[in-house]
């Protein structure tokens, strides 16, 4: 099940490869494109930190950090070799979010932004929303599913 995981990470990361292909080849000459104006559009953002902009140009940190999670995450894959859906899909987003800016981080120094949403400003990327889901389902399985969790409450109640 690990390589399936694995798989699945690459296929994510090959995805947003494209996609940012396609954004440096088409949306960077012209900037921008409105979709629904006002609500959503395109923009092509050379993002050189984190979320909002932050630790603008730590960009080693970053690859270490992602490089440590990548690997931490997949050693438990293999230790561990979990089987609920949940937590596979998770990690499934996490590291191919992950592996899809990394990428960028290394060969640009940057990460491609393009997806603006009037109401959350940052610009992000399908990588990024993949890390965000990802991390939001970790943590669902972690407070909700998680064994660690099903004992507490059998200890709890007993």
């Amino acid at each position: 099940m690990p390589f399936i995981i694995l798989g699945c990470s690459l296929l994510v990361a090959v995805i947003d490869y494209i996609i940012k292909i396609l954004v440096i080849n088409n949306l960077k000459p012209i900037s921008g494109i409105d979709i629904i104006p006002g609500l959503f559009s395109l923009s092509y953002v050379e993002n050189k930190g984190a979320a909002f902009g932050m630790l603008a140009n730590a960009r080693w940190v970053f690859i270490v950090f992602t490089i440590a999670v990548i690997i931490l995450l997949i050693i438990f894959l293999f230790w561990k070799k979990p089987t609920s859906k949940l937590l596979n899909t998770a990690f499934i987003l996490i590291i191919g979010g992950g592996f899809g800016n990394l990428i960028d981080r290394i060969f640009y120094g940057y990460v491609v932004d393009y997806l603006s949403i009037s109401f959350f400003p940052p610009v992000c990327n399908f990588a990024d929303y993949c890390v965000t889901v990802g991390a939001l389902l970790l943590v669902i399985y972690l407070i909700f599913i998680s064994d660690n969790t099903k004992k507490n409450k059998e200890h709890k109640n007993g």
